[in-house]
């Protein structure tokens, strides 16, 4: 190698320790393999199919300082670290397509933890009946606690195989099947559970569908 690369191999050394110690980087652990593009014979869409709409773009969640939290509506709030919900609960794997009202698509292999896995030790008392999904970016949203627990939606550690990059949601993205995007909540910190069936969350309260069913218009 000569001295100009050995200089420049060295400056992106210094610089990629200066971002990691300032947490501009996120610690993507334990799952950053080669991305899968078909399974069990089924093609799959790439993990950069994706427009970036969040409503602050992408968000940097160190993985060393995350907390998921378990409140409200609950016999024992509870709160849970990466490295817990990882170790802790089993993984299970979908694929499923997400369809955004922008009107684009994307079918990929999922792999995550059952919500209701989380919500276990945490205990829904009897009256909560929906749960609010809080993300880092401050964006909300609803679902009922049935339809989440009739249909084994799972949080998201991992898409084709690629441990999620921050601009899909690291750590965590709700895999909302049978819901419009808006559903599929990012960078997921906490979960709520209330009896407020009527919560709107953020595209919720300016006009789209609560619901959120595909067969059905996101907007109300």
């Amino acid at each position: 190698m000569n001295e100009r690369w050995k200089d420049l191999a060295v400056a992106i050394g210094a610089l990629l320790v200066i971002l990691s110690a300032s947490g501009a980087f996120t610690a993507l652990r334990p799952r950053d393999y080669v991305e899968v593009k078909d399974y069990q014979g089924e093609n799959l869409g790439s993990i950069n199919d994706f427009r970036e709409n969040s409503i602050k773009g992408p968000q940097f969640v160190n993985a060393e300082d995350y907390i998921l939290e378990i409140k409200g509506l609950v016999q024992t709030p509870v709160s849970y670290t990466y490295d817990d919900i990882l170790e802790d609960n089993p993984s299970y794997e979908k694929i499923v397509t997400i369809y955004c009202v922008e009107g684009w698509d994307v079918t990929l292999l999922w792999v995550g933890v059952r919500v209701m896995d989380l919500l276990e030790e945490a205990g829904a008392l009897p009256m909560g009946d929906t749960l609010i999904f809080h993300a880092y970016d401050g964006y909300t949203t609803s679902l009922s606690l049935d339809f989440v627990k009739d249909n084994n939606l799972i949080l998201a550690h991992t898409m084709n195989n690629v441990t999620l990059p921050p601009e899909r949601g690291f750590p965590f993205q709700l895999v909302a099947e049978e819901k419009w995007g808006y559903k599929w909540i990012k960078w997921v910190t906490a979960i709520e559970v209330s009896s407020n069936e009527e919560y709107e969350g953020f595209w919720e309260s300016r006009g789209y569908s609560n619901d959120g069913d595909l067969d059905q218009s996101f907007f109300d």
